[in-house]
């Protein structure tokens, strides 16, 4: 199962890299790229935390 997400977009309007995401979540690059594509699916706390980073609600970064 995927969800198709906003993450990607919210990243670069915010000028940030993977590896710049990556380190404010603790995780690695190349887990923010599979988040991206839809490969993987974060978790609930590391949607929230996603939601703080870019300043919206959580419902805006994911959508089915």
């Amino acid at each position: 199962m995927s969800i198709p997400n906003k993450i990607s977009f919210y990243r670069k309007k915010n000028g940030m890299t993977q590896d710049e995401l990556a380190s404010m979540l603790g995780v690695s690059r190349q887990f923010v790229s599979s988040i991206e594509g839809a490969k993987k699916i974060p978790s609930i706390k590391l949607a929230f935390q996603l939601s703080d980073i870019f300043g919206v609600p959580v419902d805006n970064l994911f959508y089915r």
